[in-house]
């Protein structure tokens, strides 16, 4: 059993807390942040010890009847890894008092690859991360572009790729704050930043990306066309991506038309907040053309990076050193497959 502590209960921390407290091979310490309201504040409903990052919050916490286990210092003495998931940048300035502690860390993809040195992606490269101190789980749509085209790579039918993101504009608990209205944004970059993200991960893809922010917030959700490295068929195509156990396989002829309708699905599934941890790629929408690829898919923007970060904790603190078994374990806890 590994300690665990998360620091940052946001959209992706408490997430992270709750699915590090399902597995049986780590223990969830604590969290820690600096917020007082309804968020911190469901932590302490689902019994996780909370702890206040800095001596300001410390005191609104208190003035707001929130019991509190100690400082960032007293939780850090207590665990082997801390999972930062607080807001771009912020972990950045962390990452120095985690490495004054001695202690592993795990940053999110909103941070630059050079904070860590690695990047991760579980069936990608997850033997690269064993017994090392730290690294950086990619962002969700990057996560959802190694997904894809790892799996390829691997059939050895990829060649290069080329793929257009339409990006939601903020996430669904925050519309009224960063949404947008009545317009499309296009990132003003070719290739956007995802494309060179991935390669942080995989440096031999040649992929590039561009992106444009749309007035929704469910999920993010792309298009790809990709030039094999020979002619293939749509079943041998479909046979490489199964490979991988988090693409989810979804049909637009059974109703599963848009990113609401599958949203819809994955919450009468029973998942938390409706989470799909997949990649929900179109089975019937696929298409192959002698050696070009067209496909789409669509990416929970809140949940896709919550299994990698959990294998992530087990690469980093040496719990499993073999990939698919971590996976499968993941898996297994998430009601994943």
């Amino acid at each position: 059993m590994k300690n665990i502590a998360v620091v940052g209960y946001g959209v992706i921390g408490k997430r992270v807390a709750d699915a590090i407290n399902v597995q049986d091979d780590m223990s969830l310490i604590g969290v820690c942040d600096v917020i007082s309201d309804w968020r911190i504040q469901n932590a302490v409903r689902k019994g996780y010890a909370v702890y206040a990052a800095t001596p300001e919050a410390e005191k609104e916490m208190k003035a707001a009847n929130i019991a509190i286990e100690g400082s960032m210092q007293d939780i850090l003495e207590k665990v082997d890894l801390v999972v930062d998931c607080t807001p771009k940048n912020i972990a950045a300035k962390n990452v120095e008092i985690y490495k004054g502690q001695g202690i592993k860390f795990i940053v999110q993809g909103g941070e630059k690859h050079k904070t860590t040195g690695h990047s991760f992606s579980a069936e990608n490269n997850y033997s690269t991360a064993v017994n090392l101190d730290a690294t950086r789980v990619v962002s969700c749509n990057t996560t959802s572009i190694l997904r894809t085209l790892t799996a390829l790579k691997k059939a050895d039918l990829l060649d290069y790729a080329r793929g257009t993101l339409l990006r939601r504009a903020t996430d669904p608990w925050e519309s009224h704050l960063g949404g947008i209205m009545n317009t499309m944004v296009p990132e003003k970059d070719i290739p956007s930043h995802q494309g060179p993200d991935a390669q942080s991960v995989d440096p031999d893809l040649d992929v590039i990306t561009s992106a444009v922010k749309v007035p929704e917030t469910l999920s993010h959700m792309h298009y790809w066309n990709v030039k094999l490295r020979k002619k293939a068929s749509k079943e041998e195509v479909l046979n490489a991506l199964k490979t991988s156990s988090r693409i989810k396989f979804i049909h637009y002829d059974q109703g599963l038309v848009s990113n609401n309708t599958i949203k819809e699905m994955f919450l009468d599934m029973g998942r938390p907040w409706g989470d799909m941890y997949e990649v929900a790629l179109w089975e019937d929408m696929l298409k192959v053309v002698g050696d070009e690829l067209f496909y789409a898919y669509v990416v929970d923007n809140q949940a896709i990076v919550i299994p990698e970060t959990i294998d992530a904790i087990r690469a980093l603190t040496g719990i499993e050193t073999d990939a698919h078994r971590s996976i499968e374990k993941t898996n297994a806890s998430l009601g994943i497959g």
